[in-house]
């Protein structure tokens, strides 16, 4: 059983539960990365990390063949989660079929 917390913190919330996405393979993961980056998200090299930008700040972690986890762990308090969610899942979506 997961628990997920739902904390404020200095205007912050803290850790919305998992996204997962399936069918996302190098070259559209590639592309993910790209456009976050180009819309001032800091992403680092590499399948894992954490992604920062927009007062919004996520782990990602990817299978380097098809499975991408992203976890929001900090958001501005007004900012709900799947709004949150709906903002990346737009950037998976962009690239599917790019």
């Amino acid at each position: 059983m997961t628990i997920f917390l739902d904390i404020s913190i200095g205007g912050k919330t803290m850790s919305c539960r998992p996204i997962k996405f399936s069918n996302v393979p190098p070259e559209v993961f590639n592309c993910m990365k790209e456009k976050l980056q180009d819309s001032g998200i800091h992403v680092p090299p590499g399948n894992r990390g954490e992604l920062s930008g927009s007062g919004i700040v996520a782990d990602f972690q990817w299978d380097g063949q098809s499975i991408l986890t992203i976890t929001i762990t900090e958001k501005p308090f007004i900012v709900s989660c799947e709004v949150a969610a709906m903002k990346i899942k737009q950037f998976v979506r962009q690239c599917h079929g790019s």
